[in-house]
């Protein structure tokens, strides 16, 4: 929400005005020097929206405040420039109203086009958050990575490497949507805490071709190459890989000649296929490069299904990655595994490279895609890792 700067108004009379923690005041306006207002500048306001309000017969602001149980000045915030004393029934004015409740819809699968949608609402409501974009897909769409906190400690997550899994695209934003409510709350000590000690980095959807394919069928232009690979059938629902027919979590440089010789596939398919060389796509090139440049603690990326997680590859893994896997069974019910037959994954690499905490997560049970109506079961479990993702000690 966005309000102008009144004489003698400061970024800790908006907190208390409104409730809102004065550090995601300063941050929602970086570009602002707290200390030296100037009048009539504008400032993002984060965790509210001005919504009209018809003014009925015997309305005052006083009144309307009290019925909208907000502070009466918050309506002079908000309506500068109208005068109280010459109300009448019909005119519109605004109330800030603070979000309660996540904008994540769970009956409809998030496409590229709806997630681009949410991303850039919770960047209105929260304007705290940045989003940049690391990369881009083969068809051009941006890979967008949402960052909330400003912590030492680093924490990355990820969702939809896989086409057919994009529910987890749903589960990782309608967690980001729950923590960003979470912060708004001047009573929520824990995640206000939180903010200041972690750093958290989420990149929704890895792959949004792979995601667009399945949910809404090939573009006109592809459609003849991709029926070919999907072995002529134009059902794409099961299509796990990205739209070049190239399995994204197949591409890393961890074995990644074991895992070709492991799979069944030695050209473009539908799955499973890893390519040509590793990091030969786009999309794996550029979660690559925002790993290496950022060197976070530990990632997560979310996967279906299985209702279990990896946490081990060949010995590289820290001390402290049976600590933490032993939490997030304990929170999850997940089973943990630290050692599959499995190379060339993200999470595989990580570990790696870096010798940190890395977890591939199966959320849910099951044939992908998961119904969504295993959503509610799955955001239960899932919260509870998001959490003890955020909150672990390490030793």
């Amino acid at each position: 929400m966005e309000v102008s700067v009144r004489k003698g108004d400061t970024f800790s009379y908006y907190s208390s005005l409104l409730k809102i923690p004065i550090n995601l005041i300063v941050d929602s306006n970086p570009k602002v020097n707290p200390q030296n207002l100037k009048l009539a500048s504008k400032i993002q306001l984060p965790g509210y929206m001005a919504i009209p309000y018809t003014v009925k017969e015997g309305d005052t602001y006083s009144r309307i405040a009290a019925f909208k149980e907000i502070a009466e000045d918050a309506l002079h915030l908000i309506n500068q420039g109208n005068d109280e004393n010459q109300l009448k029934p019909g005119d519109t004015l605004y109330v800030p109203e603070k979000l309660s409740v996540p904008i994540i819809m769970t009956n409809t699968p998030l496409d590229y086009k709806r997630l681009e949608k949410v991303i850039n609402r919770l960047k209105r409501v929260y304007p705290f958050i940045t989003v940049t974009t690391i990369g881009n897909s083969v068809l051009g769409n941006p890979l967008h990575e949402i960052r909330i906190g400003k912590g030492e400690r680093k924490v990355h997550m990820n969702a939809s490497f896989h086409a057919n899994e994009w529910i987890t695209t749903m589960v990782l934003m309608r967690l980001v949507n729950q923590y960003l409510l979470s912060l708004i709350q001047v009573r929520g000590q824990m995640t206000a805490h939180l903010y200041e000690e972690v750093e958290l980095s989420i990149v929704p959807m890895v792959n949004p071709d792979g995601v667009d394919l399945v949910l809404n069928g090939p573009p006109s232009k592809l459609r003849e190459d991709l029926v070919n690979i999907n072995e002529g059938s134009d059902d794409f629902i099961h299509w796990k890989a990205n739209i070049k027919g190239i399995d994204l979590n197949n591409q890393f440089p961890a074995n990644w000649e074991t895992c070709r010789n492991n799979k069944p596939y030695l050209a473009p398919a539908s799955r499973d296929f890893p390519g040509e060389a590793p990091l030969t796509e786009p999309e794996a090139s550029a979660m690559a490069e925002l790993a290496k440049n950022n060197r976070f603690d530990c990632i997560f990326a979310f996967h279906t299904q299985g209702e279990e997680f990896y946490w081990g590859y060949e010995g590289n893994e820290p001390s402290e990655s049976e600590l933490f896997a032993k939490e997030i069974e304990r929170v999850s019910g997940y089973q943990a595994i630290r050692y599959v037959n499995s190379h060339a994954g993200y999470k595989d690499w990580f570990i790696q490279e870096f010798q940190r905490p890395g977890f591939t997560l199966e959320l849910g049970k099951g044939i992908n895609p998961l119904p969504l109506s295993q959503f509610p079961a799955i955001l239960q479990r899932a919260e509870a890792i998001f959490n003890t993702a955020l909150t672990f000690k390490f030793s």
